[in-house]
């Protein structure tokens, strides 16, 4: 959550914040704002409620300094207000912060300041982190910046202007990613590569615990006690074109039109058709080890959690190993047991969620070996795992994921297939699962032709202020991932339930008003939700089918999505394409800001 953009060197900073606001603002759109400092140290701050285009039209024209922090807001502490937005300014007005993150100890550090005077002007937990910067008493801003730090418990990442010191920034970072962007005598900061492409290739990736001192001519990491760090800076593959609309209307709708490309890129290099196997190097695991394992656990927060339960009834299915799947979220809490026979699998978008990343971390701290299904490169988890899968989606900008989504859910098959064929699964099984791999690319782009039959049951959706979703083992994720991208663009009520629930109590609540989004799979249990639809239908409630060709509704009237049939064990990947058409289409009917929904940001780096 919230974008951080720093810029120092000879262009004026103010264009290049405001560009790299805006390719970050979907990490958070409620206010925004930016500081300058010229090289006489004269300083200039705005702020303002709404969207970083609302910044851009309140700047004056001749605001220019050659260093500047920006940053884009998604609410923590206090409403969205000009004084709640940052940067966050201390009261002798030489110290100017943005942060991401959320500082715990944040109540008992405004009552301190206010007990020794100092007026704070907003509800922001920080706001403190400029005071005490500011009142420090050190010598240099880099002392001063460490002597904060180090009363604070919380998650951050920060970057300090400072109107005395106009010759450098100084930023660290605590559980919320940080990255230095390299470039020819000017130098950048930034929450997340989108910022940076279009100026540099060259990045180094702040580790938590670490602070930096950036200048036009380079940078200095060092940690608390202040001792310097090797950071040297790497090359990142990004292309700045991929983080475009390119003619589409939205991102979502463009990162749905990708799909599949990105599936044929996920599986690219990675079959072996000879021995029926996935090759994931990646992994960093022998076949040894890979056998080795006894269990598998799965942990993910939001689609990325659904994901995962589609992951863990395939690796059941293909390796007959127990796997199931947890939201990373509630992990830690629970003081979880980690057993030295059990692959852990953390799967985010981002590689930055900080649920996930702590999940990780406990695991790590208790001796397990955790893999990543990453789509970032150089991400948090990617780099704190002990090996991985990268998901090669390319760039997600829409807060409701897509086509990351559906790249885990290949993922996970690819993972599936290499724990089956060391165990029991067969070659000709791997040989039928890979063909079956193979010919997605193509029956995703025949789910997107049906797109306009699919926007008229969309409408119909829309009209409703509540409906129901439900799927049965394969599908029931299936169903939890439709409900929740119906919800979080719609803001429609979607509920998600087993099929096989319904009777234990949701089927109260239907009736002719609330319509249900029923996952009917050609498979065994083809009969059971067949029953389930007739006992819905019988009370009065709508249904939309998702289902395959071959599925006999027999007398039942039911509108349906046709899906094409792949081997069981994928129809999940195919069965969700087209709820992610009825959302964004439901929420286009009804006037919504599809790729930016009320409250949410892309990448939760908060708790």
């Amino acid at each position: 959550m919230c974008g951080i953009v720093g810029y120092i060197g000879a262009q004026n900073a103010v264009p290049v914040i405001v560009e790299g606001l805006t390719r970050l603002e979907y990490r958070g759109y409620d206010s925004a704002g930016l500081a300058v400092v010229g090289a006489k140290g004269s300083a200039q701050v705005h702020r303002v409620v709404g969207r970083v285009r609302n910044l851009a039209a309140a700047l004056p024209k001749r605001m220019t300094g050659k260093a500047g922090i920006g940053h884009t807001r998604w609410a923590t502490h206090g409403p969205a207000t000009e004084d709640n937005a940052h940067p966050h300014t201390s009261e002798d007005g030489r110290i100017r912060v943005v942060h991401n993150g959320i500082i715990d100890n944040a109540d008992a550090l405004r009552a301190h300041l206010t007990g020794a005077g100092v007026t704070l002007t907003s509800e922001t937990d920080t706001e403190v982190l400029a005071h005490l910067i500011s009142r420090s008493g050190a010598t240099t801003l880099e002392e001063a910046v460490v002597d904060a730090m180090s009363r604070v418990t919380g998650t951050y990442a920060i970057a300090v202007l400072d109107t005395e010191r106009p010759d450098r920034l100084v930023v660290a970072r605590n559980g919320s990613p940080l990255i230095i962007g390299v470039g020819d005598r000017e130098m950048f900061v930034a929450s997340d590569l989108a910022a940076l492409v279009r100026h540099t290739s060259r990045v180094a990736h702040l580790e938590d615990g670490e602070f930096a001192t950036v200048s036009a001519t380079g940078y200095r990491t060092f940690t608390v006690e202040e001792s310097d760090t090797t950071k040297p800076a790497t090359e990142i593959d990004i292309d700045a074109d991929d983080l475009q609309l390119g003619g589409y209307p939205h991102y979502m709708y463009k990162e749905i039109q990708e799909q599949p490309d990105c599936v044929e890129r996920v599986i690219r290099g990675r079959l072996d058709d000879r021995f029926g196997v996935s090759r994931l190097d990646g992994l960093n695991l022998s076949p040894r080890e890979l056998r080795g394992f006894t269990r598998v656990k799965i942990l993910g927060c939001g689609s990325a959690y659904y994901a995962g339960q589609i992951g863990a009834t395939m690796i059941e299915e293909l390796a007959r190993i127990p796997a199931d799947a947890e939201a990373a979220s509630e992990f830690r809490y629970r003081n979880p047991i980690i057993e030295a026979d059990t692959l852990y699998i953390a799967v985010s978008q981002s590689g930055e969620t900080m649920d996930t990343a702590f999940a990780v971390e406990e695991i790590r701290r208790k001796g397990g070996r955790v893999v990543g299904l990453v789509n970032v490169v150089g991400s948090t988890i990617a780099r704190a795992c002990d090996g991985g899968v990268y998901l090669h989606a390319g760039p997600e900008i829409a807060v409701a994921s897509t086509k990351a989504l559906t790249n885990m859910a290949v993922g996970f098959a690819l993972v599936a297939l290499a724990l089956g064929r060391v165990r029991d699964l067969s070659n000709a099984d791997g040989q039928r699962v890979i063909g079956a791999l193979r010919a997605l690319p193509g029956q995703v782009r025949a789910i997107l032709d049906q797109e306009q039959a699919i926007a008229e049951h969309a409408t119909t959706a829309a009209a409703a202020t509540s409906l129901f979703f439900v799927g049965r083992v394969r599908g029931y994720p299936v169903a939890r991932e439709g409900a929740q991208k119906f919800k979080e663009i719609s803001y429609r009520h979607a509920e998600a339930y087993q099929t096989s629930e319904l009777k234990h109590g949701p089927l109260a609540l239907i009736d002719e008003s609330v319509p249900t989004v029923a996952i009917v799979p050609s498979d065994e249990l083809s009969g059971r939700n067949l029953a389930a639809v007739q006992q819905i239908k019988a009370r009065g409630g709508p249904v939309l089918a998702v289902t395959h060709d071959d599925v006999d509704f027999g007398e039942l009237d039911v509108p349906r999505i046709v899906v094409p049939k792949t081997e069981p064990e994928l129809d999940p990947v195919l069965l969700t394409i087209p709820l992610q058409l009825l959302a964004y289409h439901a929420a286009l009917t009804l006037g919504y800001d599809i790729d930016k929904p009320r409250n949410l940001a892309k990448s939760v780096t908060v708790e």
